[in-house]
């Protein structure tokens, strides 16, 4: 049975599509639609995690990823 992972994705406009990004893993894909982009990065890490070898994994894995509003003073 697999275990689920909680990762965080980071989803932004790029000129006519969308480019979502894993920043615990460094890992990005893209798509027409957000849900498109969210799908193919969720696919890409699974086979990150099928693929990797657990040195990799444990190189890479960032688990201190925070995401938090701000406020600045601009102009």
């Amino acid at each position: 049975m697999k275990k689920l992972k909680k990762l965080t994705a980071i989803i932004e406009r790029e000129g006519n599509g969308y480019v979502a990004l894993c920043p615990e893993i460094d890992i990005a894909s893209q798509g027409d639609t957000v849900e498109e982009a969210r799908a193919n990065l969720i696919e890409a890490l699974e086979l990150f995690f099928e693929t990797a070898e657990a040195s990799e994994i444990e190189r890479r894995l960032n688990n201190e990823v925070f995401v938090e509003p701000l406020e600045i003073k601009v102009g």
